[in-house]
C-alpha cells in the first residue's frame, strides 16, 4: 500500500499527465498551458504534432519522442530524470495520455518507484461525444478501438453485445462502413447508435439513428476525419425478446451467463419471465 500526496516535499520530480485538444486548440486549459511551460521535459506521442501546440502557445520547452514503439526504451531515461527532481509532461496527439495511447507502462513504473503522478482535466473525445449523443450518458463502457479483422470484431462485438451500458469506440473513416455492417450483423439492427465526427472542428457532424438507417446512409458517402462512434446498450426487454422462442434449458444457461446468477436464480428469472410454473422450467433444466 502506499499513499501519494501529489504535492507535498516529494524528493523526487512529477510525471504529469496533460491532455491535448481534440482538434480545436481553444480546448486547451490554462493549467495545462502552464504546466507544459514549466516542466524541465515533455514525453510526446509524436513531437512534430506537439510542437505545432507548443509553437502556438510560445512554449519552449524541450520534447523526447515517446510511443508505443520506443516506450521501453525510454522510460529508465524518463525515471531517472524525474529521480533527480525533474517533472516531465506526458502528451498524446490528441486526448488523454493512455486513452487509445501510448503512455499507461510510463504511469506504471512511476507507481513502482513512488514517483508522483499528477493528471490534468482536459479534453477527451469518448466523453464529449457521450455527452451531446442523445444516448444514455450512464452508465458506459468504453472499449475504444476495435480489432482490424472481421472475425477478431465479431468476436469482441458477441461479447459486448448483451452489455447495457452506451458503448464508445474510436473507429477510422475508411473502416467505418465495415464496422457498422458487422455491429448490424451481431447486433440488432434496431439498435440506436451516433456517429461523431470531426469533434470540435469546423465540420463537426453527428449522425444519429439505428444501426440500419445509419448503415444505409453510408452507402452514398464518405466520411472523412476522426471518428467517435456510440452504441446504445441493450436493455432487458431486448434481451427478453432475444431469448423468447429459446428452449427452456437454454434459456437458463442464457441468463446464467450474462447476469452471473446461479442455475436456482436463473431458473426463477426466467419463469417469470415466460410466466411459467418453476417447477416447469426446473424439470426443463434438469431434462438429459
Amino acid at each position: 500500500m502506499h499513499i501519494q500526496k501529489s504535492f507535498e516535499n516529494s524528493q523526487s520530480g512529477i510525471l504529469y499527465l496533460i491532455p491535448t485538444p481534440i482538434g480545436n486548440l481553444e480546448d486547451m486549459t490554462y493549467r495545462a498551458v502552464r504546466l507544459l511551460d514549466e516542466v524541465t521535459l515533455i514525453a510526446a506521442e509524436d513531437t512534430r504534432q506537439t510542437k505545432k501546440l507548443l509553437n502556438h502557445f510560445h512554449i519552449k520547452t524541450p520534447q523526447i519522442s515517446l510511443h508505443e514503439h520506443n516506450i521501453m526504451e525510454k522510460i529508465d531515461y524518463l525515471i531517472d530524470k524525474l529521480h533527480q527532481g525533474e517533472s516531465i509532461a506526458q502528451v498524446s496527439d490528441a486526448g488523454m495520455p493512455s486513452i487509445s495511447d501510448p503512455g499507461h507502462e510510463l504511469v506504471l513504473a512511476c507507481l513502482e518507484q513512488h514517483i508522483p503522478v499528477v493528471s490534468i482535466p482536459g479534453a477527451s473525445a469518448g466523453l464529449t461525444a457521450l455527452i451531446a449523443s442523445g444516448l444514455s450518458p450512464q452508465p458506459f463502457y468504453f472499449y475504444g478501438f476495435l480489432p482490424r479483422k472481421k472475425q477478431e470484431q465479431i468476436f469482441v462485438l458477441e461479447q459486448l453485445k448483451s452489455r447495457e451500458e452506451t458503448l464508445i469506440f474510436y473507429e477510422s473513416p475508411h473502416r467505418i462502413k465495415k464496422t457498422i455492417q458487422v455491429l448490424s450483423n451481431v447486433f440488432d439492427e434496431t439498435r440506436q447508435a451516433v456517429i461523431c465526427r470531426e469533434l470540435t472542428k469546423r465540420y463537426e457532424e453527428y449522425i444519429r439513428g439505428s444501426l440500419k438507417e445509419i448503415q444505409i446512409y453510408l452507402e452514398e458517402i464518405e466520411l472523412k476525419g476522426e471518428i467517435c462512434l456510440l452504441v446504445s446498450g441493450t436493455s432487458d426487454e431486448d434481451s427478453q425478446e432475444e431469448m423468447v422462442d429459446l428452449p427452456l434449458k437454454e434459456c437458463v444457461l442464457q441468463v446464467m451467463q450474462e447476469q452471473d446468477l446461479t442455475a436456482k436464480e436463473a431458473i426463477k428469472y426466467v419463469a417469470k419471465m415466460k410466466k411459467m410454473k418453476k417447477q416447469d422450467v426446473y424439470q426443463a433444466y434438469h431434462q438429459e
